[in-house]
């Protein structure tokens, strides 16, 4: 199961020890719109596919993004227990750090997966995205450098792109994106965005009722399946979720091929900003 990605990056929470030594850097337009953020997601099943095994899934999804004035620290913290038809649990979590400087040229990751309770995989180092594509620098699973492709985006400057294109009226963004949960690398991902909603009562959580949203679905793809986009390959994985204007998700879906989870928000708490 590749429950190996950040709700875009989603969606992607607070890995402020991550922190790269960075000057002030201009940020990208957008970025002002960003609220740092604690939120807690309950996970359930949402439907499995034809012959899966699966009976129940349930988990809980920790998102916190901290607003550190240079740059975004966030971390996620992931725990999803499925059960098959025979009545046999599998628990896997994982913790998600990373610092991304607000120019959307540098990134920290640190990626801790396990399953049962063993780490099942480790991954962490450093990007540096350039106008020719960059390189991430790798510490673990092992030391080594990937070639990142032209246009390649970082997490938060992708949710800051998306945001910008659903209230533009652009349907859909194609891009290469960085953010350090593959070993192999940038992925290619096709985000869909659904048209702009302006803002709507909320009961539960009124700091959003002020603000507008859209709905969008981000597939990634493999970049050795060829072409940009995934083409007509099937994607690695793909995550919906609402984001609104200030970057706050509270609408969830995961999507692991053989079953696919919802995750509501349950909790929310705005950050204050420090800058």
């Amino acid at each position: 199961m590749p429950l190996r990605r950040h709700i875009l990056a989603v969606l992607a929470a607070a890995g402020a020890a991550l922190a790269l030594p960075a000057p002030l850097l201009a940020a990208e337009p957008g970025a002002e719109a960003m609220v740092g953020h604690r939120a807690a997601y309950r996970l359930t099943l949402d439907k499995v596919r034809e012959n899966s095994d699966i009976a129940r899934a349930e988990g809980v999804m920790l998102y916190e993004v901290v607003d550190s004035c240079d740059g975004w620290a966030t971390r996620q913290r992931f725990t999803l227990r499925v059960t098959d038809r025979d009545g046999q649990d599998v628990e896997t979590a994982s913790d998600y750090s990373t610092f991304e400087t607000k120019d959307g040229k540098r990134i920290r990751y640190s990626l801790t997966q396990t399953s049962q309770g063993a780490v099942s995989q480790r991954i962490a180092g450093e990007a540096e995205v350039t106008p020719e594509g960059g390189t991430a620098r790798y510490t673990a699973p092992e030391a080594k450098e990937e070639d990142l492709p032209k246009g390649t985006l970082l997490p938060m400057l992708h949710t800051i792109r998306s945001l910008a294109a659903a209230r533009a009226g652009t349907r859909m963004l194609v891009v290469p994106l960085f953010d350090g949960t593959s070993a192999d690398g940038a992925q290619d991902t096709t985000t869909v965005i659904s048209a702009w909603t302006p803002p709507q009562p909320n009961a539960r959580f009124p700091d959003l009722a002020k603000l507008g949203s859209a709905r969008m679905r981000v597939a990634f793809f493999d970049r050795d399946a060829g072409g940009a986009g995934g083409g007509a390959s099937a994607p690695d994985y793909e995550v919906g979720l609402r984001y609104f204007e200030n970057g706050v998700a509270d609408d969830l879906k995961m999507d692991f091929g053989e079953f696919s989870v919802d995750g509501k928000l349950q909790e929310l708490a705005l950050l204050p900003n420090p800058c």
